[in-house]
């Protein structure tokens, strides 16, 4: 009876043996998943910074670019602008300027040298001083190729020769431009 006990004894021991060593066994692991848990999400929060700090970096730049592309255009816009400020102070002056050239042209018919020398003296001094605030003159002449990007046809005759189809055979009015703008388009007579 008493081996009996005894074995009943250490069975029940090893019983609560087993049992404890469970609970021990299960508080570990609990405690391990928690500290995984922990480092997981240690581990989430800095990729969670990471991927933060790389949008916000990723937008900075974005800004940034946008900023100079702006800054770039204004400039330039700006540039354009001085450029063609004084461009319709240039455009009423043209008629004087032609006025000027059909002046000469008359003036060169008469006999009076010094009346002809004076009004190209005035000539010259309103054409260097519209020149000097850009104006340029848009070089087309009789025997050119007619191009509508440059020219303005004003009628259209019959050629004076096979040569002259589709070229211009007459400059009725200059034209002119600012910088690389056309502000007024030479009229020309092309042939047919």
């Amino acid at each position: 009876m008493k081996f009996k006990n005894i074995f009943k004894n250490t069975s029940n021991m090893t019983t609560e043996n087993t049992e404890i060593d469970q609970e021990i066994d299960e508080a570990t692991l609990e405690n391990n998943a928690n500290g995984e848990q922990l480092i997981i999400e240690e581990l989430g929060v800095e990729e969670q910074l990471t991927q933060d700090l790389a949008k916000e970096k990723d937008k900075y730049l974005r800004l940034f670019a946008e900023f100079e592309n702006y800054k770039r255009r204004t400039t330039k816009e700006r540039i354009e602008l001085f450029k063609t400020a004084n461009q319709e102070v240039l455009l009423a002056m043209l008629p004087v300027l032609d006025d000027f050239d059909r002046a000469i042209v008359e003036i060169s018919k008469s006999e009076d040298e010094l009346l002809l020398k004076g009004v190209e003296l005035i000539h010259e001094k309103l054409k260097n001083t519209l020149v000097s605030k850009g104006l340029e003159q848009v070089d087309v002449k009789a025997g050119d190729a007619f191009d509508a990007d440059f020219a303005e046809a004003i009628t259209q005759i019959p050629a004076p020769s096979d040569k002259m189809k589709g070229k211009i055979v007459d400059v009725l009015e200059k034209g002119y431009k600012l910088g690389d703008k056309i502000i007024r388009f030479p009229k020309v007579v092309i042939g047919q």
